[in-house]
């Protein structure tokens, strides 16, 4: 049996392990052990076990992941999803579709501190759902705007998923965070224009909601000043190199504590049910991460990622069709598995194959471009059917709003989606302007 079909049985059994709710950690984990004993032997793996799982996670770089969980924690229970829902509605709910836009701009700037998407759809759901439903918002727009604009937690940073993604390929975790702002921003703004759009072909499906005054709207942004020098104390001392993004997070983590604590919203057992809730958060990443690691070594042992990047280079195609043809699979993967998952099984694959064609950029450039264009598709995959994990989320909070309505209310930010990529694939200038210019 030849290596790559030895490799190709191992993706099929990884597959039919998920496709039967297996734990994609204990999947990886086991495909990977039976790969490398299968290639190696018994002893090697044997040996490689006794120290791997240290080695791989008492490196400093990942002390991020916790960090920045924490602080997540700490930003949802201490009710600023509240106030910075409020501070969008004050200014936008006056409009025809604005507490959609509001919704979609609380989601952005809540997924800034927050980090992930899953968490920000959910957190935001319980605040806006009963606003869009008092103002008698079609279900396909209240769900599908809500859905749509938690995956922007992927991206705008901090992104736990970004992280997880710098780290596989050794990229800078600093510059991946500015490559990824304007791209997010640019997700926000097309998302608030796809609602616009929707609005003004649909009246009804986005009511006017109520005008507020001078005196309400200062209100609210009295209530959101601290979130906004949280954000910008933590990423703009990440960005100019004040502190590393493991010291930022930690600032973070401090700070978001320190205002949940403020508010009211943290006792003791807040502080302990946070802390649990980000440990067992980070033993799950961690677990993948380790089975990712004996994954990689089989794949790395049958000479897979070699032989599919000299497939591609010999190949004769067009590099950009190539990179097409990768973030297809994204999509078919993401009716099967999370982000994190997405990312720790197929970069060690993929990214060979990319490095290995020509897109006229250096290294450094191609690893943040192809990242963040990466990263665009695999939040596309938490808001595609028949899975979305995005859908599920908000579906539970909004049961009077069937699931195929939530599904069909996701197509035109789908298709915002496809465009952002579109515009970032023939302009890369937009990725790296932000990291050139800081460098």
């Amino acid at each position: 049996m030849s290596s790559l079909q030895l490799a190709t049985i191992g993706l099929l059994a990884l597959i039919s392990l998920l496709v039967i709710r297996i734990p994609v950690g204990i999947a990886m984990l086991t495909v990977g052990i039976f790969g490398y004993v299968a290639l190696s032997g018994l002893d090697p793996v044997l040996a490689y076990m006794k120290t791997a799982a240290f080695w791989q996670f008492a490196s400093y770089d990942f002390c991020v992941i916790p960090m920045f969980l924490l602080m997540g924690e700490f930003a949802s229970r201490s009710g600023l999803s509240r106030s910075l829902f409020g501070a969008a509605n004050v200014f936008l709910g006056h409009r025809r579709g604005g507490v959609a836009m509001a919704a979609v701009g609380g989601c952005g700037a809540f997924g800034a501190i927050c980090g992930s998407s899953l968490a920000t759809a959910g957190t935001m759901a319980r605040v806006a759902i009963p606003e869009l439903e008092r103002y008698r918002y079609s279900g396909s727009l209240a769900t599908g705007a809500l859905a749509a604009g938690g995956t922007l937690g992927i991206l705008i940073p901090p992104s736990v998923a970004l992280i997880i993604y710098a780290i596989a390929v050794q990229a800078n975790i600093v510059q991946m965070f500015q490559a990824a702002l304007i791209p997010g921003i640019l997700g926000l703004v097309g998302y608030l224009v796809t609602i616009s759009i929707w609005v003004h072909l649909s009246p009804a499906s986005g009511p006017v909601g109520a005008r507020t005054n001078n005196r309400e709207r200062l209100h609210a942004l009295v209530e959101t000043w601290p979130t906004l020098l949280l954000f910008v104390v933590v990423i703009g001392g990440i960005y100019f190199g004040i502190f590393d993004p493991t010291e930022g997070a930690a600032v973070g983590a401090f700070g978001a504590g320190v205002l949940a604590f403020w508010k009211g919203h943290l006792d003791a057992a807040g502080l302990a049910a946070c802390m649990k809730d980000a440990a067992k958060t980070t033993g799950m990443i961690f677990l993948i991460l380790l089975g990712a690691g004996f994954l990689n070594i089989f794949m790395a042992l049958t000479g897979v990622a070699d032989q599919l990047s000299g497939m591609a280079e010999n190949s004769g195609l067009n590099p950009y069709l190539i990179l097409i043809l990768l973030l297809l699979v994204y999509l078919l993967l993401g009716c099967l598995m999370d982000s994190l998952a997405m990312i720790f099984l197929t970069i060690p694959i993929f990214w060979p194959i990319m490095a290995g064609l020509d897109f006229g950029m250096p290294e450094a450039d191609l690893k943040m471009w192809f990242g963040i264009v990466t990263l665009i598709v695999v939040e596309a995959g938490l808001i595609t059917p028949p899975v979305g994990l995005n859908v599920l989320i908000i579906n539970h909070h909004a049961p009077s709003v069937p699931m195929r309505d939530t599904f069909r209310g996701v197509m035109p930010f789908l298709f915002s989606g496809v465009v952002r990529v579109a515009l970032l694939i023939l302009v890369p200038s937009i990725t790296l302007f932000l990291p050139h210019l800081l460098l």
